[in-house]
């Protein structure tokens, strides 16, 4: 386990979950790609920490800042980060709680990629898009 890649990503969550978004920003690689699957406002592929703080801005304007996202438990092998998380967000009177895994790559201390999985794609779409 590489606790330094552990905790790196750890600390993302923790400056993300108190609104600390220069502190995130300043753990991602100049070219990260960031990556959310699915058929909604949302998705897509982000590449660069400016395209990425657009994605966050564009997460907090849906959900009327109500989007969580913690880190419920963090992985870690080699350049490899994984992070169970239970996402959640308000949305035009729905409420959304939903397991996700988040894939990350990590070298040389700085976060290159995310890859974003849900627990049921239909239910994010059907959220976000509404």
């Amino acid at each position: 386990m590489t606790n330094s890649n552990a905790e790196l990503i750890g600390r993302a969550y923790r400056d993300f979950a108190v609104g600390d978004i220069p502190a995130v920003l300043q753990l991602f690689d100049a070219d990260i790609t960031w990556h959310v699957p699915g058929q909604n406002p949302l998705s897509g592929d982000y590449r660069g920490p400016d395209e990425v703080l657009k994605f966050f801005g564009l997460c907090q304007e849906l959900s009327g800042g109500t989007l969580k996202v913690p880190a419920d438990e963090v992985l870690a092998e080699g350049e490899r980060v994984v992070v169970l998380s239970t996402v959640s967000a308000e949305r035009q009177g729905r409420f959304l709680s939903s397991p996700a895994v988040h894939v990350w790559r990590v070298v040389d201390g700085k976060a290159v990629e995310f890859r974003e999985y849900q627990d049921d794609q239909d239910v994010q779409d059907a959220f976000w898009s509404a």
